[in-house]
Parts: C-alpha cells; sequence; structure tokens
C-alpha cells in the first residue's frame, strides 16, 4: 500500500510484481498506473487526488504506484520521460494516459471513460428498475445517492420525474431547483418544469370537462384542445393527452409559439425520453413537422 494511504484500492508495484498486480489484476478490474519519484514536486501534488478517487471509487479501479527510481526498467519499457506519468491498462493493455498534473475534474473524466463509479452504477441501476416498471426501488436509490450527493444533477432530475408521474409536483420542483445551469441535464429540467405548468394550465382554461365540451362544440378551437390536453397531461392520460396536443400541431405548427410542440418534449419528458409512448409520437410528431 502506498505511503500514507488509507485506500486498499492502492497498491505500491515493482518490477518483481508488475504482472500479477497489473497486468492480471487488469482482466478483471482496470489499473490506473501512476509512475512518480520522491524528488517529483508535481508527483506529490497529483497522488493525493489520485488515491482519494481510488478510495471512492471502492475498488471500481485499482492504483498502481511504480516509482521510476527504484523500477528503472519499467520505466524504460513504457518509455517514461515524464513524470508523473499515468495509464489506463485495461486487459492487459494501455486504454489510455495522460502526463503531468491535471485538475481533479479532469481526472474524474479520464476515469469515467472506462469506470463506472459506485454512484454511476447507483444511478444505471435505478434506471433499469424505473424502465422495468418497479418505481419505489428506482425512488429509492435515488434518494440514497442523494443523501451521498445532495447536488447529483442525475438522481436529482430523475427523481424529480418520478415524483411529477407521482402528482408531487412540489416535491420535484425541490429537486430541480438543485440543477445547476452548467449541468447537461438543465434543459431536461427545463423541460420538466414546463409538464408541472400543465396543471396550471388546466385550471386557467376551466378543467378538463369544459375544455372536452368546447371542444365537442367546436373541433377548431384550439385553446380549448390545449386546455383539454393540458388537463389530461395533469391528469396523467399521457397517451390523450399527446394526441390532442399532436393534433394541435397538425392544424397550427406555430400556435402560441408552438406551444403544442414544446408541450409534447415536455411530456416525452415526463413519461420517459425511451418509452414506446415517447418514441411512438416522437415519429408521429416528426411526420407532422416534417
Amino acid at each position: 500500500m502506498a505511503v500514507g494511504s488509507k485506500s486498499a484500492f492502492v497498491i505500491d508495484v515493482n518490477e518483481q510484481s508488475f504482472t500479477k498486480d497489473v497486468l492480471e489484476k487488469s482482466r478483471q478490474t482496470p489499473v490506473v498506473v501512476d509512475f512518480w519519484a520522491e524528488w517529483c514536486g508535481p508527483c506529490k501534488a497529483l497522488s493525493p487526488t489520485l488515491e482519494r478517487l481510488a478510495a471512492e471509487f471502492n475498488g471500481a479501479f485499482i492504483l498502481a504506484k511504480i516509482n521510476t527510481e527504484d523500477n528503472q526498467q519499467l520505466a524504460a519499457y513504457f518509455r517514461i520521460q515524464s513524470i508523473p506519468n499515468v495509464k489506463m491498462i485495461v486487459n492487459a493493455k494501455i486504454v489510455d494516459e495522460f502526463v503531468g498534473v491535471i485538475s481533479e475534474d479532469q481526472i474524474r473524466e479520464f476515469l469515467s471513460r472506462h469506470i463506472q463509479s459506485p454512484i454511476d452504477k447507483q444511478l444505471a441501476e435505478a434506471q433499469r428498475m424505473a424502465e422495468s416498471g418497479d418505481k419505489e426501488a428506482a425512488r429509492s436509490i435515488y434518494e440514497l445517492v442523494l443523501n451521498d450527493d445532495p447536488d447529483n444533477s442525475v438522481a436529482n432530475l430523475e427523481l424529480a420525474r418520478l415524483l411529477i408521474a407521482d402528482g408531487d409536483e412540489q416535491a420535484a420542483e425541490s429537486h430541480l431547483e438543485r440543477i445547476s445551469i452548467a449541468a447537461s441535464e438543465y434543459d431536461t429540467a427545463v423541460q420538466l418544469r414546463q409538464a408541472m405548468s400543465f396543471h396550471r394550465d388546466c385550471r386557467a382554461a376551466g378543467g378538463e370537462d369544459a375544455c372536452r365540451r368546447k371542444v365537442e362544440a367546436n373541433p377548431n378551437d384550439l385553446d380549448a384542445r390545449f386546455g383539454l390536453a393540458s388537463c389530461l397531461a395533469a391528469a396523467r392520460k399521457y397517451e390523450e393527452a399527446l394526441n390532442e396536443f399532436l393534433a394541435i400541431v397538425a392544424k397550427d405548427k406555430t400556435y402560441q409559439d408552438e406551444a403544442a410542440r414544446k408541450a409534447m418534449i415536455a411530456l416525452f419528458s415526463v413519461i420517459g425520453e425511451r418509452s414506446d409512448l415517447a418514441n411512438e409520437y416522437r415519429r408521429k410528431l416528426a411526420s407532422v413537422l416534417y
């Protein structure tokens, strides 16, 4: 174990142990090799971050530290000319590398190209649970993730999606508010906020029954049809709502600054971007638009 490290996933490697501890081990678990030396200031700056991440990833990868002064044949074999020099080894092959000190965010991006963190694994499992219909299990996993990482944008977004589907808009909004504008999930969060506006639009239009009577009396009353679609969406009658919004797009693509098209996109986020229903109506929308 590296000096001062508290992680069982950080090991010192030499020329005698390299085959077993790096090449063989990399066939089961990715190995990040850190070439360093005692005299190297940048190495000492990088090392704590690598060791902390090895502990955080909890066995998703092994950090193997190789002192180039003590293992010159290994350094020569890998043509190490500048340190720190970090290589990712998977199945006994170098698949990625970097030289010098880089930021923690850059190291995380480097790791993420080949390794799932424990949180990533939890999020993937929650997604599988949600897609299989076990919403409660998915919700429990997202809540566990947020206990450890309250600002995790993926967990906040997906939990908000589940809460909206359950009609708990207030709780959903509290999670959407945690998503930073810089996060890749921000645009979807905006769409989910729009989805929550269905309740407000429904009330403003006078409710489902009133809107339905108006549409039956005049099918070309797009305001009434939009109100009806909003009420249906608010009541989680998603297919009926999508059908009504689609009818508006077919009549007038630019109605209220493309409100019906935007509402459909927002609904896709609520019901699941990859759901059968979303895919079906995404195709229908495309055929009407193009």
